[in-house]
């Protein structure tokens, strides 16, 4: 007959015979394991960048890749560097991210309001289910002339455009990440006669920050978008106006430029958002986000 092999000296072993490491399972070895992950991520993260920057610089010098439509990226470095160095981009970066905050804010705490009142009231949920459908279906960039008609060439025509894109992804996840709670929670909570507000305070919201966060990092791009597309289309003022000023005159590193910039601005409001996040969600397991 077949026998589990003993554990080691020291090393008590689970029901299965499994040996078990000590300290396996402590919250300080979760943190290490999880700050190594993370260390060896970050060098391949730089690793990859430093392998396309690197073939893509390399291919434009040999005229692999024609310059005139993909500029090096060491131009296009210190088109960015004479940008900001002069100041010739921070008062477009500045209105760009207004309309952007504005946009994402605005949107956002909509998506919220909504999602949460039709997650808790399903007769409004089934009247409203066709329109949202519609509407969410509606591409976005035909709007974008009619806001400006509405609005002028002003902030605030951006900003109408990207409340529209951010507000669809918030509401659908957030109305999703309520309707999802589980319901034997919600019961046993109004059994113990806690309130609609306490309910949504203690229960909905903390079982739905999942669901919400994760549209606040699509949403942070998309209000980047909102707002750069309607500068595009027209405005006097704004990174995606220099996109289009430098597009119009076949300035391509002025275009990869002002993409860049643009790129950079998305991931440091994403990090922003990974700290809220880390912030609201410590009470989660740590080992469910590991």
């Amino acid at each position: 007959m077949e026998t589990s092999p003993a554990p080691a000296a020291g090393r008590p072993a689970d029901t299965s015979g499994t040996v078990v490491e000590p300290g396996d399972g402590l919250p300080g070895t979760r943190r290490r394991r999880r700050g190594r992950r993370g260390a060896v991520i970050r060098v391949l993260q730089v690793v990859l960048a430093v392998a396309v920057l690197g073939g893509w610089e390399l291919l434009t010098s040999l005229r692999v890749i024609d310059p005139f439509f993909f500029p090096r990226p060491s131009d296009i470095a210190v088109r960015i560097w004479e940008w900001i160095s002069t100041g010739y981009i921070l008062d477009d970066l500045a209105v760009t991210l207004e309309e952007a905050l504005l946009a994402f804010v605005i949107g956002s705490v909509l998506g919220l309001v909504v999602g949460f009142l039709l997650a808790r009231v399903s007769l409004l949920a089934g009247v409203l289910d066709p329109y949202l459908k519609m509407f969410n279906a509606l591409p976005r960039v035909v709007l974008a002339p009619i806001f400006l008609l509405w609005f002028g060439l002003g902030i605030w025509s951006k900003v109408a455009f990207g409340v529209t894109l951010v507000f669809f992804i918030v509401f659908f996840n957030t109305f999703q990440g309520v309707r999802d709670v589980d319901r034997v929670l919600v019961d046993n909570v109004r059994m113990l006669g806690a309130s609609e507000y306490h309910l949504v305070r203690h229960v909905l919201l903390p079982s739905a920050l999942t669901w919400i966060f994760s549209s606040l990092h699509i949403s942070a791009g998309f209000a980047i978008t909102g707002a750069v597309v309607g500068e595009y289309l027209g405005a006097a003022k704004g990174v995606g106006y220099v996109i289009a000023q430098s597009e119009g005159v076949f300035d391509t590193t002025g275009v990869f430029a002002g993409m860049i910039i643009l790129m950079l601005v998305v991931l440091v409001i994403d990090l922003l958002v990974n700290r809220l996040e880390a912030l609201l969600l410590r009470w989660q397991d740590p080992a469910k986000t590991a």
